[in-house]
Parts: structure tokens; sequence; C-alpha cells
């Protein structure tokens, strides 16, 4: 895999850098790759849980985005394992490939303003079916993503909003059937109230590929009362 437009490379001290252009003390440029230290670990399936320097956490990053930040030095300190491996430029003096092990969780220098920590997660299909464990909530059955829609409990037509405590997943069946009624008025009642997930939730839920050390360090962070926490 190629990390563009980046490249990495070791200058005479060993330290990685970032340059995009071939530089006069003899650096060769090589196309980057990654790769993964498990066997287990589809390199570009990966994404790691960037937080802030007090350990806030932010969102998911690729592996191209936390290259550059141990490359340009804005790592504060990190949790896990490394599980990829990215190489870059050889060294044309040592022969030496230069190369970074980024780990599973990366803390950046720097502290998140109060406005961007916890924001509200934007509501769309694909997480609305993650949130109701891609089910039906009226009939209960589960579906694969291209056989759900969204349903507002309360219809628009009749004031309801398009609001995370407004919206279920239904199969298109249940949806036809309920049609412009409410669930009381359809004789078809919820299986659970719907509602707005914490950030947090969020990013469990719109990742299926959580390591174990990201996922330990999520739940210490889940509220008290989150469906997650099982």
């Amino acid at each position: 895999m190629e990390a563009d437009p980046a490249q990495l490379h070791s200058d005479d001290s060993g330290n990685p850098a970032l340059f995009d252009s071939a530089t006069p003390d003899g650096q060769l440029l090589a196309d980057s790759v990654v790769s993964s230290i498990s066997p287990l670990i589809r390199p570009g399936s990966v994404r790691f849980l960037s937080l802030d320097a007090h350990g806030r956490v932010l969102d998911w990053i690729n592996w191209q985005d936390a290259t550059c930040l141990y490359a340009r030095d804005a790592v504060a300190w990190t949790l896990g394992d490394p599980c990829l491996t990215v190489r870059g430029g050889t060294n044309r003096l040592t022969g030496q490939q230069s190369f970074i092990e980024l780990h599973p969780i990366v803390a950046s220098r720097g502290h998140a303003r109060a406005a961007g920590l916890s924001p509200t997660p934007s509501l769309t299909n694909q997480a609305l079916f993650a949130r109701d464990d891609h089910l039906c909530l009226y009939c209960g059955q589960q579906f694969s993503r291209q056989l759900l829609t969204r349903d507002h409990v309360l219809p628009v037509s009749k004031g309801g909003r398009d609001t995370w405590e407004n919206v279920v997943s239904a199969c298109f069946h249940c949806n036809s059937r309920k049609a412009n009624r409410t669930p009381q008025q359809a004789h078809m009642p919820l299986l659970a109230v719907p509602y707005r997930p914490s950030w947090i939730e969020h990013l469990i839920l719109s990742n299926r590929n959580i390591l174990a050390d990201q996922m330990a360090f999520l739940k210490t962070h889940l509220p008290k009362r989150s469906r997650l926490s099982a």
C-alpha cells in the first residue's frame, strides 16, 4: 500500500521525518509500505483511536494520519502494543530503511477544545442500523443494510422530527404496514426505545474492526447505563 502523498525517510540521525521530494543530502525516496505485526490483522482495515494529550477521545484515524503524527513528533503517548509497521525510504549512505511502529491508541500533543469533545453523532442510515444492531424494531428480525429502512416513530407529516430519538430501523414490510401512523395507531409496539448514542457509543458502533486494547479503553468511557457496557 502507498502512503501518498507523504513519504517517510530517516535522516542521518535515524529519526523518521516526512518529505515530498528528493533531498540533496543523499536520501532515497521510496513508496511507504504498511505491514501488520499480527497475521490476524488486515492493514487496510485497522483504524487508530485518536486522543488528545489529556486522554480525551477524539475520533478514529487511518494509518496514514497516524503515521503523520509520529513523523511530525506530534505523539504525546500511546497505549497498547504496536500493531502495524510502516516502512519508508532507504538511506543511501547506511542502506537502512526507515520504519515507524504504530500503536492502536495514539494521543497527540495539545488538547481539544471543549466544543469538539463528545459531539452529537451524525444521523445516517448506517449509524442508525448499527445502533439497532440491524434489527427491525417492529418484528425483531435481523436484516442486511440493504433490506432496512429509516422509520419515523412519529411520522414527519404529524410533526415528527428526523432525530435519533424519533427514528428506528424497520424492514420494508413493517415500514409499509405501519405507513403514516404511530406505533400505537398501527398496533405495532416498538421492541426498544430509540435513543441518541453518545460519542463513545458511536465510535464503537461505527467500527467493525476494533482491536482489544481499543475496546477495553472505550468501554471505560461508556455512559453507566449504556447498552454496550455488557
